[in-house]
């Protein structure tokens, strides 16, 4: 049996960066920069007021008070976008706007606040400035040709905004990953349509999906594939041909109809399967809830297949725990996962040798993160699911959890969604499985 650290490091080692393209920096938010970017020009490019005021010298007005003002000519006025042309000799100011260009001379600027005009082309100053007060100096912010985002920055709003004032109207960056995902099983019914007897909603394609989207890939969601090997191996090789990568639920345990080993030729717990679509090894990995697991390429490109198991809350712990830094180091990002240290609110148990992946709703407290275990461990409950906000990790070693015990605890995508009405129920101790009380 693998454990987590190695079942991801097979993982990372199945995907690579998608390739470099020039993109305009208005398509670029949230893709990964695949070069160093250097800023060309200075920021500011020339020395100019914060404040709209006067520019002076400091030395003029270094005794001007309210009650001693000192009087100063006013020999021209500067508005942003124009060029100083004249220069500031003593006992002059010039009348200057927010981001104009300071005159020579002129070491300062006095705001208007503390000013007035007792007669025209004279400013009477009431305040003393030091020198380069409210002046923003040329390259202050950023000097040119210095590295203002190195390769493998991802693309904020702010960061664009950087781009853009540093003169780059295009950027490198990685190529969006396209991704498919699709559900396998006969019993699978599109939401909106009726249910026969023994048929389900596709729920896990949606989730997926939407998990996807939430990485900031392309999705291509794919219509459930009955229980039927041919026509899985149609799908994927239909798939393999136009996208990076594909994710699967279902069909990885060790049932008759577990359509994916099927495909693959696969029987048991875990073993290595090919066919003309592409290889995959299933393994069993020491997780709770994930435990079977299959990896595998597709295709003449070897895309990366990921194989999850069927149900809801499995498929979703098993793509935060491996899809998400796998996508991630597809978009040229270094795969983390910052965990939070924290405690819990109810008990726990856990069984010895498996790393349990819990679901939480997570609140922060006076004394910190406490996390507030739902009610439905199980790995079928997706009412359960839609409430938790986090994962909380119990370690392989511990079998049991007590109120106020430090954990680890995982922040999903949508946490601060979470209103005054999720509060959660306690968890019955018993191998993470609830009972509601």
């Amino acid at each position: 049996m693998r454990t987590v650290e190695e079942h991801l490091a097979a993982v990372l080692a199945a995907v690579r960066p998608t390739e470099a393209i020039s993109l305009p920096v208005t398509a670029a938010l949230g893709l990964v920069t695949a070069q160093d970017v250097s800023a060309r020009v200075d920021l500011p490019g020339f020395d100019n007021s914060a404040m709209d005021g006067y520019a002076v010298r400091a030395a003029d007005v270094a005794g001007a008070s309210a009650g001693e003002p000192v009087q100063l000519a006013i020999v021209a006025e500067v508005a942003a976008g124009a060029v100083a042309a004249v220069e500031v000799a003593r006992g002059q100011a010039v009348r200057i706007m927010t981001g104009a260009m300071m005159p020579a001379g002129a070491d300062a600027v006095v705001m208007v606040e503390d000013t007035s005009e007792p007669e025209p082309g004279v400013v009477e100053v009431r305040a003393s400035v030091p020198v380069g007060r409210s002046v923003r100096a040329r390259g202050e912010d950023v000097v040119a040709d210095t590295v203002v985002l190195p390769a493998g920055s991802v693309l904020t709003a702010q960061r664009i905004g950087l781009l853009a004032a540093t003169g780059h109207a295009e950027v490198l960056v990685h190529r969006r990953p396209v991704v498919a995902v699709l559900s396998t099983g006969s019993e699978l019914v599109p939401p909106g349509r009726p249910l026969e007897p023994g048929h389900i909603h596709d729920s896990n394609s949606y989730l997926l999906a939407a998990a996807l989207a939430g990485c900031g890939v392309e999705v291509r969601r794919h219509d459930p594939v009955a229980d039927s090997g041919p026509d899985l191996r149609a799908a994927l090789a239909e798939l393999s041909t136009s996208v990076d990568a594909v994710v699967t639920s279902g069909g990885v345990s060790m049932g008759v109809y577990d359509v994916v080993k099927d495909a693959f030729g696969v029987t048991g717990a875990a073993g290595h399967g090919s066919g003309d679509v592409g290889t995959i090894d299933f393994v069993q990995v020491a997780m709770q809830p994930g435990k079977p697991q299959g990896l595998g390429r597709l295709g003449a490109r070897g895309i990366a297949l990921f194989a999850l198991p069927g149900n809801p809350v499995s498929a979703y712990v098993s793509f935060e725990v491996f899809v998400r830094p796998a996508l991630e180091a597809m978009t040229g990002r270094t795969p983390t996962r910052r965990g939070l240290r924290g405690t819990v609110s109810a008990t726990l148990r856990s069984p010895r040798g498996r790393r349990q992946i819990a679901r939480a709703v997570a609140r922060h407290t006076a004394a910190g993160w406490v996390a507030d275990p739902v009610w439905g461990q199980a790995s079928h409950f997706v009412a359960d699911l839609a409430r938790a906000n986090s994962f909380v990790v119990v370690p392989e070693e511990v079998v049991e959890l007590r109120p106020g015990d430090e954990v680890e605890i995982w922040l999903l995508d949508g946490a601060d969604w979470v209103g005054a009405g999720d509060a959660a129920l306690a968890v019955d101790p018993v191998e993470g499985e609830g009972s509601r009380r």
